[in-house]
C-alpha cells in the first residue's frame, strides 16, 4: 500500500488542466494503485490524479460497489439534476451544496486501456462529475450554492 499526499485547496496544481494518457505505463499503473489506496485511506469516494500532484487524465471512484478507474474520461450525455452536499479530499472537513446532473453517461478507458461506456445516476453520477471537474482544473467550491459548512459524515454518532 502506497499513500500519496493529497494536495489541498489553494495549491496551483488543482487549477491546471490535465494531459491525456496515450499509453498505460508501469508508472501510471502504480499511480492508479496508489490513488485507490490514498482514496480508501481518506474515506473518499473519488480521487483525481491532480489531487496527488500528477497532471494526467486519470481518476478513481468507489461509492461502495468496487473501484472504477477512469482514464481520459468524458461525459457524453447527462440529464436531470440533483442538489446535495458535496465534499472533497482536497478540502477535508468541509462541504457545500452543489447541483449536478442526476444521470450521466461517460466514456473512458480502464487501467488496461480497454475502452468502456458507463451510465450512472445519483451518487455515482455526482462522483464522476466531481472527478472529471478536477481533471479540467476545477473544484466543487466553484459551484456551491451558499457557504461552505462543516461536513457531516453518515457514520458519526448523533448527539
Amino acid at each position: 500500500m502506497a499513500l500519496r499526499n493529497i494536495r489541498q485547496m489553494g495549491d496551483d496544481m488543482l487549477k491546471k488542466k490535465c494531459r491525456e494518457v496515450k499509453e498505460m505505463t508501469p508508472k501510471l499503473k502504480q499511480l492508479v494503485e496508489d490513488m485507490l489506496d490514498t482514496m480508501y485511506d481518506g474515506n473518499g469516494v473519488g480521487l483525481a490524479a491532480p489531487q496527488v500532484g500528477i497532471l494526467r487524465r486519470i481518476a478513481v471512484v468507489d461509492i461502495g460497489d468496487g473501484p472504477i478507474v477512469m482514464v481520459n474520461p468524458r461525459i457524453v450525455a447527462s440529464r436531470g439534476e440533483q442538489t446535495g452536499d458535496e465534499g472533497c479530499l482536497s478540502l477535508p472537513g468541509k462541504a457545500g451544496v452543489v447541483t449536478r446532473p442526476y444521470y450521466v453517461k461517460i466514456e473512458a478507458w480502464d487501467e488496461d486501456m480497454e475502452w468502456y461506456e458507463m451510465e450512472a445516476e445519483d451518487l455515482l453520477a455526482r462522483a464522476f462529475c466531481h472527478e472529471i471537474d478536477h481533471l479540467d482544473g476545477h473544484m466543487y467550491v466553484e459551484k456551491i450554492e451558499g457557504p461552505l459548512h462543516d461536513a457531516v459524515y453518515e457514520d458519526e454518532d448523533e448527539e
